[in-house]
């Protein structure tokens, strides 16, 4: 006799639900930053800005036991005019439409269901309010409740949520459904007139029931949550863990980082163009992204980027896009007057604590 259920692969439509992956750095306290990769935080509103980071699972709890070592974790600041009505602090996660459409549910149906879990933990006790936005046709909302939480123990949710004749997920690659974890939202997002536990038409004053403010107006507060799982039915399965490279690929699609550690090392061969002051590097993705990349980003000056033909040139300025698609981008680095005949290859890098980083994110 074989359990099939915790046998069966790819069910968890939440990428990098074990909070493993985190490109861009583990720690921030800047709005809109990913601090794991597809988990986006923000905060607005607040005295102090709270962190966000990727921390350690304490070994000895029940989520270190299943296999859980990371998680997201938010440290609140010093809110000291206490909770506004437009503060909040918050956590998202975005799927795209084709994601929701393909993954077997009859979302349209009441009868057809899938389920949301995840561990959760606060250092203080009380409840905590989140919602998932369905965002195609007219955008759908479901408020949810954890439940009042004990201090400093971690606590598995399941969320149960049936289909409903009003959801429309369409089959590309935009932005379908977000869920969203919120130690805390101010009134001007809330209102009591939000039902829990059922799909509604999403208001933006009234996103799930008001929010408790005692883990807000309580200095470095903490929230964490790891083990977010999103699978079509009506019975939350095991974790789906997967392997950090596994987790790394499918976190590609959205965000790619070419990264120099702290050494002199390069990206690889680049063309020199006819203006004498540019080398044009053709980068490969790893993996194709969900679209083509906006921009490049960069960290450090100039001088941190390296051009070498016969001898090591540090580069005049950070470089730039030149071209991108969803598979490869086309970098150019600059060195005025670097000598390099026409169409003559070169090597392409930096030293430092540098990289390139590539945004496809919904």
């Amino acid at each position: 006799t074989a359990n099939i259920t915790n046998n069966l692969s790819n069910r968890n439509l939440i990428i990098n639900g074990a909070m493993q992956v985190a490109q861009r750095g583990t720690s921030t306290t800047t709005t809109g930053d990913f601090c794991v990769d597809r988990f986006q935080c923000f905060h607005g509103g607040t005295d102090e800005a709270p962190t966000f980071e990727q921390a350690d699972v304490a070994a000895g709890t029940t989520p270190y036991t299943l296999g859980f070592r990371k998680c997201l974790k938010i440290t609140n600041g010093d809110q000291t005019n206490n909770a506004g009505a437009a503060d909040y602090v918050w956590i998202q996660s975005k799927h795209e439409s084709q994601n929701i459409s393909n993954s077997g549910w009859n979302y349209v149906s009441s009868s057809s269901y899938i389920t949301l879990s995840f561990w959760v933990k606060s250092s203080v006790a009380q409840d905590f309010k989140g919602f998932l936005k369905a965002e195609n046709g007219t955008n759908q909302s479901y408020p949810f409740a954890t439940g009042s939480l004990s201090a400093d123990t971690w606590t598995k949710v399941t969320k149960t949520i049936s289909g409903n004749s009003n959801l429309t997920f369409n089959n590309n690659n935009l932005i379908g459904l977000n869920i969203n974890f919120l130690p805390f939202f101010g009134t001007d997002y809330t209102n009591n007139s939000a039902t829990e536990n059922a799909w509604q038409t999403y208001a933006a004053t009234a996103r799930c029931k008001d929010s408790t403010a005692t883990w807000y107006e309580t200095n470095d507060a903490t929230f964490e949550v790891t083990g977010v799982q999103l699978e079509v039915g009506s019975v939350a399965t095991d974790f789906e863990h997967r392997s950090f490279a596994q987790e790394l690929q499918l976190c590609q699609r959205y965000y790619y980082r070419e990264s120099i550690e702290n050494t002199e090392y390069f990206n690889g061969l680049g063309k020199a163009d006819s203006d004498g002051n540019s080398i044009d590097l053709n980068l490969k993705f790893p993996v194709t992204m969900r679209t083509t990349p906006t921009a490049v980003e960069q960290a450090g000056s100039g001088t941190n980027y390296l051009i070498r033909g016969s001898s090591t040139l540090q580069c005049t300025g950070v470089p730039t896009y030149g071209d991108a698609t969803q598979h490869s981008a086309t970098i150019r680095f600059t060195r005025s007057s670097h000598g390099i005949s026409t169409n003559n290859v070169a090597n392409c890098g930096a030293w430092g604590a540098s990289f390139l980083g590539f945004s496809a994110e919904l």
